[in-house]
């Protein structure tokens, strides 16, 4: 336990980190994704266009490029100065979100077509038959799915270790195994591990919860 006892300022920093990164990359995420979801579905064909392009291109580029360009390409492009850990944020946020709106389009598309049309029929505008009718719905769901995708949001904070963010993966370069910081890479490791499994499984118990709170809603 000495290598988590020893080193609590760099555990604390580094959990408080990963769950900045985590949360406020969710946020975006959510945010972006719900929005680019409901161009996928658009009726107008510049939108539909313009979310799968976006979807297309960052969901097949690797996590490890996205953080390299806003790590090493933010910065060359002369705007304001942003630290790394906000720029992972952006990083994971923008990449995640493709994954946001493929899981919302498919749980759009589970939404039976007569509801959008009845919604049309007594003159709400697309916004408001996505917000008011189709999404409610779309969102029970997909719990399952986004919460998966969370998941992956979760691990893939690790990610951002390698572009100078001192979150959990980082502590493996830190701790090494002296006097005022005691333990080794591998212990580090272990530790680390630990804590994202307790973290999965808090995220599977929130799922769990939201499953069964929405069904009774049903």
């Amino acid at each position: 336990m000495d290598v988590i006892f020893g080193n609590l300022d760099l555990w604390g920093q580094a959990i408080s980190n990963t769950l900045i990164v985590f949360f406020a990359g969710g946020v975006i995420a959510l945010i972006l994704g719900l929005i680019v979801g409901a161009m996928r579905v658009s009726p107008v064909p510049i939108a539909r266009g313009v979310g799968t392009v976006y979807v297309n291109t960052v969901r097949n580029t690797p996590l490890t490029l996205v953080f390299f360009f806003f790590i090493f390409g933010y910065p060359q492009l002369g705007l304001p100065e942003l630290s790394n850990l906000v720029l992972g944020i952006l990083a994971i946020g923008i990449y995640t979100a493709t994954y946001v709106a493929e899981v919302l389009r498919a749980g759009i598309n589970t939404v039976p077509v007569g509801q959008a049309e009845a919604a049309r029929a007594i003159g709400l505008p697309f916004g408001q038959v996505m917000g008011l009718v189709i999404l409610p719905q779309a969102f029970r769901s997909v719990v399952p799915p986004m919460m998966s995708v969370f998941i992956a949001l979760l691990k893939n904070t690790t990610v951002a270790a390698g572009f100078s963010v001192a979150e959990l993966a980082a502590l493996r370069s830190t701790v090494n195994d002296s006097a005022d910081r005691p333990g080794n890479p591998m212990e580090v490791l272990l530790w680390v591990a630990v804590v994202f499994v307790a973290l999965v499984l808090l995220l599977s118990w929130l799922q769990r919860y939201l499953e069964n709170r929405w069904r009774i809603a049903r």
